[in-house]
């Protein structure tokens, strides 16, 4: 049994990895920006059963204060932080570069660069003095540098997080903490719904390579969570989509093509 925290996890991949977390028998802290958010999350995800216990806290990452106190949340509740998983973000994807307003490029900059910086400064501290632990940064599109339409701001925020991860695996080498990277792969989350509501025409475009390649947040969490947890290597990449995968899907889309995971969303 482990003890996780989570930031962003009231919803999408971050939800859905709390929700197996504590289904699989692990504590867990989540966080949000409200109080509401977070309360809602703790009682869905109790509804769905598990052995593992779940607290949380309302947390904005972009206050490196709130970051510490999320921190002290978890110890006061499980004496200890196993994994720290920096997840918060926000995502708008559908305008580009000169067309995004000041306070979007704000957003993403803050809660990306800024939350994940300070979640990672709170919980290499706390896990060195508690000689032990995991920090792992989840990357998204333009992390590993390719452009994609619309993401010019969103993947310069994931590219620097990919940065940020290699030199905080180099600064924390000889020590008890591991660092890692994840790519989670293509989610359908409330995220990714609201930017293809914004920009119908390209996501009509597109739907058929994105049915191909993108997965619901409850398939992909369990095998998240087993990654992490086997993870041996510090600066280890955890990757749902791989050359193979993707190359096998593909071929499997010719054969049997998938169900269409939009019509679910009423898309």
């Amino acid at each position: 049994m482990a003890t996780f925290v989570i930031t962003g996890s009231t919803k999408g991949i971050g939800f859905a990895l709390a929700k197996h977390g504590v289904a699989a028998g692990h504590n867990v802290v989540i966080s949000g920006r409200t109080a509401q958010a977070v309360t809602e999350a703790i009682a869905a995800i109790e509804q769905g059963g598990g052995t593992g216990k779940i607290t949380g806290l309302a947390t904005d990452v972009t206050d490196v204060t709130q970051v510490e106190a999320l921190w002290s949340k978890a110890v006061a509740s499980f004496g200890r932080v196993d994994v720290w998983i920096n997840n918060a973000g926000v995502a708008h994807t559908t305008r580009k570069i000169i067309e995004t307003s000041a306070a979007d490029v704000r957003s993403m900059v803050s809660t990306n660069v800024l939350g994940t910086i300070h979640g990672s400064q709170v919980a290499a501290r706390g896990m060195l003095a508690q000689g032990a632990g995991r920090i792992f940064n989840i990357l998204g599109g333009g992390s590993d540098g390719e452009y994609f339409p619309g993401m010019g701001i969103y993947g310069s925020t994931k590219r620097g997080l990919d940065y940020l991860t290699t030199a905080l695996t180099k600064e924390l080498a000889g020590t008890p903490v591991l660092v890692g990277k994840v790519r989670p792969g293509i989610l359908l989350t409330e995220g990714v719904l609201r930017e293809i509501k914004a920009d119908p025409v390209n996501f009509a475009k597109s739907r058929k390579l994105m049915n191909v390649l993108c997965d619901l947040p409850d398939t992909v969490a369990p095998w998240l969570i087993g990654e992490m947890l086997a993870m041996s290597k510090s600066g280890s990449k955890i990757a749902w989509l791989n050359g193979g995968k993707i190359a096998r899907r593909f071929l499997m889309a010719r054969i049997k093509p998938r169900a269409d995971l939009f019509q679910t969303a009423g898309l």
